[in-house]
């Protein structure tokens, strides 16, 4: 079975509350899909079935690109840590030149290009660990990317490396290890959520621009 049809034969094709333009396959219940990927993946190193939901962060970025299109309209857009593309689907949607999805997760990938295909959009989806890559983008889009703290370790000083040469933006909705400082608010969204996925049923995301 190929990434591909595992990620279509364990979701449905559904749209994020917050951003209806975007059709995307998303798990309908945790429990079956983190079932599925740990059988079909047992003795592979693969992170848990994040791409099968519409986090927060993606949808506040999302919301705010296909309702500001001139933020990316003509230049070179990374989605880091992407799950499941809806930011970059967004930034194609929105006339973005370029369009890229980092993911570490073969399933992830396979998502996004499904997902992509589904709404009629070109993304690139590079395969390995992004992470120490010279800059070849405008905007880099970070969503969610501060829930623990080995992740965050491994990505902030690239990420503070990178908004020396372009923008990044971090969306977050209230992670644990959000830095403190070098983060300037640009946006909020209030973004409806699952208690199968969050400890409420609505998230406040900030979208922040990072300083170097």
């Amino acid at each position: 079975m190929t990434p591909e049809v595992f990620v279509a034969a364990h979701t449905t094709v559904a749209r994020a509350s917050l951003v209806p333009e975007i059709a995307l396959h998303l798990a309908t219940e945790i429990t079956p899909i983190w079932q599925a990927t740990e059988d079909w993946l047992r003795e592979k190193n693969i992170e848990p079935p994040f791409w099968a939901f519409a986090w927060p962060g993606g949808q506040a970025t999302a919301r705010l690109l296909l309702d500001e299109p001139q933020r990316v309209a003509g230049k070179r857009v990374l989605d880091f840590a992407a799950g499941c593309g809806i930011a970059a689907i967004a930034a194609a949607k929105a006339g973005a030149a370029r369009v890229e999805a980092a993911e570490i997760d073969p399933l992830a990938l396979a998502a996004v290009r499904l997902n992509a295909a589904l709404n009629g959009v070109a993304v690139e989806t590079p395969e390995g660990d992004i992470v120490g890559a010279d800059c070849r983008w405008d905007i880099i889009l970070a969503g969610d990317v501060c829930y623990e703290a080995p992740m965050t370790a491994h990505i902030l000083p690239w990420l503070r490396a990178m908004a020396a040469r372009c923008e990044v933006w971090v969306a977050d909705p209230g992670r644990a290890y959000l830095p403190g400082q070098g983060l300037e608010p640009m946006a909020k969204h209030a973004v409806p959520t699952s208690l199968e996925l969050e400890d409420r049923t609505l998230r406040e995301v900030t979208i922040y621009r990072m300083s170097p």
